[in-house]
C-alpha cells in the first residue's frame, strides 16, 4: 500500500515537473513562432481575427527588403562587426587568459578583476569617452570603429572566461611536453588550447550575440552605409505607423542566425559553460 502511495506521488510530481517545463517552454517560444509566422504572411493576414496558424506562405516581404531596401547592406555590416570583433577577443583573450592562468608573477589576480571590471562598466557611460576618442580619430561612422567599440566590452569578458578555463586545467601535461623539448607556445597550442575548445566556442558564441545584438553602439558610431541590422529595425518605425511586415522579417533573421548557431553547438556549449563550475 504504502509503496503504491510512493509510486503516485511519483508519478504527480513528474507530471506537474513536465507541466510546468511545457508551459514556460510555450511562453517562451509562442512569441518566436508567430515573428516567424507573420513574416511569412500579408499585412492583412497577420492582423485577422481569429489568427490563423495554416495559410500559404509568401516572401513578397524579404524580396523587397533585399531587392530594393538596404537590407543586404544592413545584414553585411553586421556580418563583419560582429565575427570581427569575436575573432579578435577571441585570439587575444585566450592568449591573455592562457599568461594569467599560468603566469606565476604578483598581482594576477588583481589584475584580472580590474579586466572584468571594465566589462561591467554600463554602455551608456562608455559610449560618450568613446565617441569622444573616435571622433578624434576619424573612426565615427566607420566599419572599423564598430568593430573596436564592440572589442572593447567583448575582450575583458573573453579573458576572463579562457582564464576561468585555463586554470582549471592542471599543468603537468604542458611541462612534460616542454620538457620533450616543445616551447611554451608550442605547449599552449597543441595540448592546452585544444583541452579548452568547449570553453572556447562558449565563449565565441556569447561575444558573437553581444555584437549581433547590439543597437546602443551601433546607433552612435555608424553612419547609414555602416548600420547594422538592430538600427535597421528602428528605421521602420516612423509617424505614419510601423512596417509590421519588414519588422517581423527582421527580427527572423536577427533571430534565426543565432539560434541555429547555438543548436549546431549546443554540446560544447554546455560543457563550456559548465567549466570551472565546480571548485
Amino acid at each position: 500500500m504504502a509503496g503504491k502511495q510512493l509510486l503516485t506521488r511519483k508519478l504527480i510530481a513528474r507530471v506537474f515537473i513536465y507541466t510546468a517545463l511545457t508551459i514556460a517552454m510555450v511562453w517562451a517560444l509562442m512569441p518566436i513562432v508567430w515573428m516567424v509566422l507573420s513574416s511569412l504572411k500579408t499585412q492583412a493576414g497577420m492582423f485577422s481575427m481569429p489568427p490563423k496558424f495554416i495559410f500559404k506562405p509568401t516572401f513578397s516581404t524579404y524580396a523587397f527588403m533585399f531587392n530594393e531596401g538596404n537590407f543586404g547592406l544592413f545584414l553585411k555590416n553586421s556580418v563583419i562587426a560582429s565575427l570581427s570583433s569575436t575573432f579578435i577577443a577571441l585570439v587575444l583573450g585566450t592568449l591573455g587568459g592562457y599568461a594569467l592562468a599560468r603566469g606565476n608573477y604578483k598581482g594576477a589576480k588583481h589584475i584580472a578583476f580590474w579586466i572584468i571590471s571594465t566589462r561591467m562598466t554600463p554602455i551608456a557611460a562608455a559610449i560618450v569617452p568613446l565617441y569622444l576618442i573616435f571622433a578624434k580619430f576619424h573612426l565615427m561612422g566607420t566599419a572599423l570603429g564598430l568593430v573596436i567599440a564592440y572589442t572593447t566590452f567583448n575582450l575583458p569578458f573573453a579573458l576572463w572566461m579562457m582564464m576561468t578555463f585555463f586554470a582549471e586545467l592542471p599543468p603537468d601535461m604542458e611541462h612534460a611536453a616542454m620538457v620533450d623539448g616543445a616551447t611554451k607556445f608550442q605547449a599552449f597550442y597543441k595540448i592546452a588550447l585544444p583541452q579548452v575548445a568547449p570553453g572556447l566556442v562558449a565563449t565565441g558564441i556569447l561575444c558573437l550575440m553581444f555584437a549581433w545584438n547590439d543597437f546602443a553602439f551601433a546607433s552612435v558610431f555608424t553612419s547609414h552605409k555602416t548600420q547594422t541590422i538592430p538600427v535597421a529595425v528602428s528605421l521602420l518605425v516612423s509617424q505614419t505607423g510601423i512596417a509590421w511586415g519588414q519588422a517581423m522579417a527582421t527580427g527572423t533573421v536577427i533571430i534565426l542566425p543565432m539560434l541555429v548557431a547555438g543548436l549546431a553547438v549546443r554540446k560544447y556549449l554546455v560543457r563550456g559553460l559548465s567549466m570551472g563550475a565546480i571548485k
